[in-house]
Order: structure tokens, then C-alpha cells, then sequence
């Protein structure tokens, strides 16, 4: 059954205090009337109360990822005042199993004022996400939330540069097969359309709710992946029709992006939940069929502006750097980024998926590349509207380098904070730059064996990600990951038991082969 969502809240209001936010797509801008960096306790709170705010949500995440809650009544002000100054007592031994010591484990979380939001389900509600803080009032270093910001800071003091990020969240709808009319054809879902399209009013739901919650999404379209009717031992999925959606953010600063990435993670389970189908974030849900990526686009601003090319167009010195900080660290980022067996069932030759340590300007089978900016010579909109007049806009370039390993199974927040640490160090170190010359490749060339006996491998296992997660945790620890957030990290993949795993599935009969693959994959359905 289809519960609509509160569409009402898209539509604009007038009455406000700055004229220039007439109409943004989040209600709660418009109704406060300044931009979220400049929202105080004082503006949530007279807004609880002039609205008929009965319940503050408190949002924040556990090691898993999953977006938690805890619910709040609005007694009074007095009460709304203190919750919102304060934040709650939470139980961190139990969000973050095995990463405290006993007798270390109550946290406060606090919420951060820009990262408000009216709950699209409940016209009554506000939810607030969180960070979370120690019993002597600082920063908790050990959480995700804070090491992420810990990284962004740091990045800021060392080099002078703003880091923005972005993220295409991959996904597969989970759907009940009414009827056979209009059905898919496989690996052919790329961009797709109803009525061919089945689960076009659910990933409608999500375009228009995300937008309105974080009011940084770009699009949300079809993806190439498309089973008609899956088969498995889950039987959430067995039998049921499943198609490949993806969500792309816009660019924001990293801190932002951790918070946004987990809020939609949850409306889109949520979403999926009210129109009776589910979803999964997993690497990959069948032999043969497209894995759902977690792909991360970098841009790295001075004072506002973008430095990603050079007055004569070409990647800046900086930009060179960034890939060769993330091309020197890219078998520990497979750690934070490829958590489970099924990523690297993903992460095999021939599925636009990397293996190869390596990079190229538009090449979708290296590990990084640089895709289409928008730059072109001349203006986009007079190649097909040659009487236009209107001015161009300036800001239309926006040049990105992309990073595809990770996966829907990653730990999103450290994957982001480990990711700044590499742009860092990147920047910061002078052969970054020669190493992103030496590793550049020419489009499809790391496919060809030849090519790729010559470049370094990711890890092809769990088990051997966390081996160079170990190998260079004093890179990590010395730059803000707790020690027992590596082993944390490390252990969970360890527990994968799945080096060799690939040589073991060629070694079996076709039959069981797909049968042990299937088994593999869907076993960590909701696991994030």
C-alpha cells in the first residue's frame, strides 16, 4: 500500500525573514528564513514551539551505519531548552559494541543545529542528527561521527583547502512480481522508464524526500541492474523482482556528506517499507549482474573556489596530488570502503568495477577517474538552443575526481574520514604527484592482462583488506583512528573468512557454484 508523503511541505512560503530563500526545497529553511549554518538553538526552539512540535528526535549512527533514534517529548520549553543545549545520555557500549573500555562507555549526544529536519512522515515531529560527546564535554575521538570530522579539520589546518565530496548511493528495490506484464530485460535497466520501470513511485518517493530532508540530492534514476525474478534461500528476496536504482548527492563538505549519506540510507529503507517492497544496500545480489557501488566524487575549494584545473584547463598540481594520495592508500581504503565477501565478488575484471591501483580522465575501469565537468569550450545550452541570449552561468564546471571501489557495505563515515586522511597526506607530500603521473592509464588499458600484471592489485578478500588495514594502522591511528577502531574494523573482516574465496567458487560445479555465490551475497541483506 502506497502512503503518500506530506507533499505539502514542498510547497513554498512567503512569510519570511529573508526574501532570499522565498523558495528552497527544505521546509525547514523556509521556515526559519536563514541558511542552516546560521540556524540557533534559540530558532529550533520558538519553532517548536509557534508549529506544534510534539516530538524532538535525536538521529544518530551505531558502528554499523544504521541511522538510531531516540524520541523526545516537547514538554515545555524549559524541557526543549535543556535537550536541545545538552543532548542525552547514551549507552556507547551498546551502539559501539567492543569499542570501549568497561566502564567508559556513557556518552552524551548532542545535536548539531544544521542538520535539522522535518520528519516527512510525522507533520508533529523535527528529528535532529547528533555527534557525540564524552563525560568531559569534548569531541568522543573514538566515534565515527567525530573521526570524520577530526579528518576534515585536520585537512583545513595543513593545507589551507576546503574538501567536498559526494556520493552515488546504489541500490536494489526489492519487489513483490504482481503480473508479468512489461517486465525488464537483464543488465539493460540503465535509465529506464515506466511503466517498464516498476518501482518508479517508490524511487519517485525518495527523489522528492531526500530533496526536501537534505536538500542536496542531484537525481535519482534506474540503474543497469535488473533481475526479474531472483532466486535465493532469503526469503525476503527469493522470487521477487529487484531493479537497481541509483541516488547521487551534490557536492558538500565531507562532514555534511557523512550525515546526509546516513539520514537517506534510512528514508530509503523507510520509503521502500511504506510501499510494501525492501531494499539492499548489498555489493552484489546475483552472478552476472551489476554491483551496487558506493562511488565518492572529491573537489577540493581555496577561499570558495574551486582549484581542480589549471588556467589552461588541465588537473592542477592539487588534483594530482588528491588521486596520488588516494592511488598510495588504496588497498587500506578497500578496509572501510569493501566490508563484506560479496565486495569483493564485485570487485572483479569486466564489471566496470576496479582492480587495478591505477587511473585515467573518463576511464570507468580504473579505480579513479576524472569524468565529464561541464567545461567544455563552448556553451552547452546554444549547441542544441542557438538563439539563447541568457548569461552563461559561471559556476556550471565542476570538476571531480571520482573514486569507485567502495560499496553499499561500507562503514560510510571512517570510508570518508580515511579518504580525507589520504587527500591529505596527498597534498601534502611531494611525491604524490609522480606517483599519479607513473599510475596513469589510457582508456580500457587496465583490463588488458598485460597492463594490469604491471599495476598493483586491490585486495581480492575480506581477509586481505584487513592484513593492510593492520599493515598501516599507525598511518590511521597517528591521524585520529582509535586503536581499537582498527581492530574493530579489522576483526569484522577477518570474521569474513573468505581469502581464497574466488579460486574455492571456480573449483565448484556450475550449479553449486551460483548456489554457494547466492549464499554469499545475501546473507548481509541489511547487514548496513
Amino acid at each position: 500500500m502506497n502512503f503518500p508523503v506530506k507533499l505539502a511541505l514542498l510547497e513554498p512560503e512567503m512569510s519570511l525573514k529573508s526574501q532570499d530563500l522565498t523558495w528552497n526545497i527544505r521546509p525547514l529553511v523556509r521556515r526559519l528564513g536563514k541558511p542552516p549554518e546560521q540556524w540557533q538553538r534559540s530558532d529550533l526552539v520558538e519553532f517548536c514551539l509557534a508549529d506544534g512540535i510534539k516530538v524532538v528526535n535525536f538521529r544518530y549512527t551505531s558502528f554499523d551505519g544504521k541511522l538510531r533514534e531516540l524520541r523526545l517529548p516537547v514538554n515545555d520549553r524549559e524541557y526543549l531548552e535543556r535537550i536541545l543545549t545538552g543532548g542525552e545520555r547514551v549507552d556507547g557500549s551498546s551502539l559501539f559494541p567492543g569499542l570501549f573500555p568497561t566502564g567508559e562507555s556513557d556518552l552524551y549526544a548532542v545535536p548539531v543545529y544544521r542538520w535539522a529536519f522535518l520528519n516527512p512522515f510525522a507533520a508533529d515531529e523535527l528529528d535532529i542528527v547528533c555527534r557525540f560527546v564524552d563525560h568531559r564535554g569534548r569531541p568522543c575521538t573514538s566515534t565515527p561521527d567525530n573521526v570524520v570530522v577530526t579528518a576534515a579539520e585536520r585537512l583545513r589546518s595543513q593545507t589551507g583547502l576546503e574538501l567536498e565530496a559526494l556520493a552515488e548511493l546504489e541500490f536494489y528495490l526489492v519487489l513483490e512480481r504482481t503480473d508479468d506484464r512489461f517486465t525488464g530485460k537483464s543488465q539493460r535497466n540503465y535509465h529506464q522508464s515506466a511503466p517498464y520501470l516498476h518501482g518508479h513511485t517508490v524511487a519517485d518517493e525518495i527523489l522528492r524526500v531526500a530533496s526536501a530532508v537534505s536538500g542536496k540530492v542531484k537525481y535519482c534514476h534506474s540503474e543497469v541492474g535488473y533481475i526479474d525474478r531472483l532466486e535465493s534461500e532469503q526469503p525476503e528476496l527469493d522470487g521477487r523482482r529487484v531493479e537497481q536504482y541509483e541516488l547521487e548527492f551534490d557536492l558538500m563538505p565531507i562532514e555534511d556528506l557523512a550525515c546526509w549519506l546516513a539520514v537517506t540510507r534510512w528514508l530509503v529503507r523507510v520509503i521502500a517499507d511504506r510501499h510494501g517492497a525492501s531494499v539492499t544496500f548489498v555489493p552484489k545480489l546475483d552472478q552476472g549482474m551489476a554491483g551496487s557501488g558506493l562511488h565518492l566524487h572529491l573537489a577540493l575549494k581555496r577561499s570558495g573556489q574551486s582549484i581542480m584545473r589549471d588556467a589552461g584547463g588541465e588537473l592542477s598540481e592539487e588534483s594530482l596530488r588528491m588521486i596520488g594520495g588516494l592511488l598510495e592508500r588504496a588497498a587500506p581504503l578497500t578496509a572501510f570502503g569493501n566490508t563484506v565477501a560479496a565486495s569483493y565478488l564485485r570487485l572483479v575484471p569486466g564489471q566496470e568495477a576496479p582492480t587495478s591501483v591505477c587511473w585515467g580522465e573518463r576511464n570507468r575501469t580504473s579505480l579513479i577517474r576524472v569524468p565529464l565537468d561541464f567545461g567544455t569550450e563552448g556553451r552547452l545550452d546554444q549547441v542544441m538552443n542557438p538563439d539563447e541570449s541568457g548569461a552563461y552561468p559561471e559556476s556550471i564546471a565542476r570538476t571531480t575526481v571520482e573514486y569507485r571501489s567502495p560499496d553499499g557495505s561500507a562503514f560510510s563515515q571512517l570510508l570518508l574520514a580515511a579518504v580525507t586522511l589520504c587527500v591529505e597526506e596527498g597534498l601534502s607530500s611531494d611525491e604524490s604527484e609522480d606517483l599519479a603521473r607513473r599510475l596513469e592509464v589510457s582508456d580500457g588499458s587496465a583490463e588488458i592482462p598485460e597492463a594490469a600484471e604491471s599495476l598493483d592489485q586491490l585486495p581480492a578478500s575480506a581477509v586481505e583488506a584487513a592484513r593492510t588495514l593492520r599493515e598501516s594502522r599507525e598511518f590511521f591511528e597517528d591521524r585520529g583512528f582509535a586503536p581499537r577502531l582498527i581492530d574493530l574494523v579489522a576483526g569484522k573482516l577477518e570474521g569474513e573468512s573468505d581469502e581464497g574465496l574466488n579460486a574455492r567458487l571456480k573449483a565448484l560445479p556450475a550449479g553449486e557454484r551460483l548456489k554457494a555465490s547466492r549464499r554469499l551475497m545475501h546473507k548481509d541483506v541489511h547487514k548496513h
